[in-house]
C-alpha cells in the first residue's frame, strides 16, 4: 500500500497477538528509525520481545499483548514533541504499510530501562505500541473539514485533500486540536500553509501537530506548498 492507503487502514490497536517480527521486518523499521532520528535529531529505538512496559496497573487503555514497542527519545527541547509527532507518525505509517498495528502511548506504559539508552539531557516522549494486532482497529468519529480548517470550494483541491488525511491523523484521545490555514499565493507563486496547534487540559497538542502536519504534506503533496 502507499501512505496514502496506509493513512486510511491504520487505526489504534492496543491488543496483540503473539507473533514475533521477522528480522526483514526488524531491519526494514530499523531503517526508518536511523533515518528519522539524523533528520529529527532524534534517540529513537525500537524494542521487541519485551512485556513489561505495556502490562500492569499502568496499562492504561486496555493492552494486551504488546511485546514489541518505539520509544520516542530526544534531548530536551521546545519542539521535541513536536518532532516525536513528525518522524513518530512515519514510522507508523510504515508498520502499517509493513502488515503491523500500532498505538501512541503518552502515559500508559512503565519504563523498562534496562530494554533502551537514555543518555544525558534526553527524555523519553512517550512510546509507541507495535506489533501485529488481534483485529486492524476500528475507525472513531472525525471533526469536520470546516471545524479544522478554511477550506471551501475557493481553495485548492490539494490543500482539502490535505485537510482530509489530516483528520486522520491519531491524536490524544481523539482531540484534533489543530487548525490548518490555507493563505494565498505569493510573489513567488507558492501557495502557503498555516499550521496551528489549539489549547487542551489534556496536552500533547505539540506531537498532535506534528502528526497531523505529516499526513497533510501526504495528502496536499509536499510541491504544492510551503509551510509558514
Amino acid at each position: 500500500m502507499n501512505l496514502l492507503e496506509a493513512i486510511e487502514a491504520r487505526h489504534s490497536v492496543r491488543r496483540y497477538i503473539h507473533n514475533p517480527l521477522s528480522q526483514e521486518v526488524i531491519a526494514t523499521l530499523q531503517a526508518k528509525i536511523d533515518e528519522c532520528n539524523e533528520l529529527g535529531n532524534l534517540h529513537i529505538q525500537l524494542v521487541t520481545n519485551e512485556t513489561k512496559a505495556f502490562s500492569g496497573g499502568l496499562a492504561y487503555g486496555q493492552f494486551k499483548g504488546v511485546e514489541n514497542y518505539f520509544v520516542m527519545i530526544g534531548k530536551k527541547a521546545d519542539d521535541l514533541d513536536y518532532r516525536v509527532g513528525y518522524y513518530g507518525e512515519q514510522l507508523v505509517l510504515l508498520a502499517q504499510q509493513l502488515g503491523l498495528n500500532t498505538c501512541w502511548a503518552g502515559l500508559s506504559y512503565r519504563k523498562v530501562k534496562e530494554s533502551y539508552v537514555i543518555e544525558k539531557g534526553e527524555k523519553i516522549a512517550c512510546m509507541i505500541a507495535l506489533g501485529y494486532g488481534e483485529t486492524p482497529g476500528k475507525t472513531h468519529k472525525i471533526k469536520s473539514e470546516k471545524e479544522v480548517s478554511n477550506g471551501s470550494e475557493s481553495t485548492p483541491t490539494w490543500f482539502r485533500n490535505g485537510v482530509k488525511a489530516a483528520l486522520l491523523a491519531p491524536t490524544a484521545v481523539n482531540q484534533q486540536k489543530f487548525h490548518f490555514e490555507y493563505q494565498n499565493q505569493q510573489g513567488d507563486n507558492i501557495h502557503s500553509v498555516k499550521a496551528n496547534k489549539g489549547f487542551s487540559l489534556i496536552g500533547y497538542t505539540q506531537m498532535d501537530l506534528g502528526i497531523a502536519k505529516l499526513h497533510f504534506e501526504i495528502g496536499a503533496g509536499k510541491e504544492n506548498f510551503k509551510w509558514v
